[in-house]
């Protein structure tokens, strides 16, 4: 059984390591990647094409048509390695590789020596590393973002939004089973999610925030100034649709569709449910 790693893209052509990628699956045999083009304008999906021929067996390339947001790319990439069924833990980092594969396969052998773990999540502020390098106007919005979800969650995580995470695949359908209600601060809907499942005291035995030894902010951001200045609202938003909302039997988020998809690599029978 192999750990699956997703990798979101939108416009990333310009940006991909494509030597560090190839690099890692010609010589990791209990890895399949998989690059999810998240309905980039640019050739993006000419460049995964290319890492995907390049070795078939270890890559995968699902090409969503029109761009949903990270949230939607993850989740896709998520229930197709789930149903793959040579899978045992799934994952995600970021594309330009701010949290680089070996902080990953630190992650992963802490899921995988502690058997009561599902998940662990790598953490840019937690005993944070001098390999962590991040700017100071950054720092001091982090700060207000992190209270308002400590605030939503009422769980002790430093940070949520770490690009990096693992979990074992019998998770993918208490995770991604339903739609995100945002598109990029998906991360808390999934702590939410699995706090509703097993409850706050299970919880807390089955997720590990764990330090990580490098992470770097690239400046070319798809996140721009006013998505971040909406970050506040939108986590309000998150905790209105799945304390309130919810309460009352309504969920808004099934009213948004599933993307239209492409899949480069092993076929498979059926997305997972």
């Amino acid at each position: 059984m192999k750990t699956g790693i997703i990798i979101p893209c939108y416009n990333e052509e310009k940006r991909l390591n494509v030597s560090a990628f190839l690099n890692f699956i010609n010589k990791e045999n209990n890895y399949h990647l998989c690059f999810v083009n998240d309905g980039s304008k640019d050739n993006t999906i000419d460049v995964l094409k290319e890492i995907q021929s390049a070795n078939p067996l270890k890559v995968s390339v699902i090409d969503v048509k029109k761009n949903a947001g990270k949230a939607a790319a993850v989740r896709v990439g998520a229930r197709y390695l789930h149903s793959r069924g040579d899978i045992s833990c799934i994952g995600f980092i970021d594309a330009d590789l701010s949290t680089d594969f070996e902080d990953f396969d630190g992650l992963l052998k802490t899921l995988k020596t502690n058997k009561k773990l599902s998940m662990v999540f790598g953490s840019r502020a937690k005993n944070a590393s001098e390999g962590i390098e991040k700017d100071t106007l950054r720092a001091c919005f982090s700060k207000i973002i992190k209270m308002l979800v400590f605030f939503i969650l009422r769980l002790p995580i430093e940070d949520t939004q770490c690009g990096a995470k693992v979990f074992r695949a019998e998770l993918v359908p208490v995770l991604f089973e339903k739609n995100f209600f945002s598109r990029w601060l998906f991360d808390v809907e999934m702590f939410l999610r699995m706090k509703k499942h097993y409850g706050k005291a299970v919880i807390l035995d089955k997720i590990y925030e764990q330090p990580l030894k490098r992470w770097v902010h690239m400046d070319d951001s798809k996140l721009g100034l006013k998505d971040s200045l909406e970050i506040p609202y939108r986590l309000l938003s998150i905790w209105f649709n799945y304390n309130v909302l919810q309460s009352l039997n309504y969920n808004s988020i099934e009213a948004i569709t599933e993307p239209i998809v492409e899949i480069y690599g092993m076929p498979v029978t059926a997305m997972a449910a």
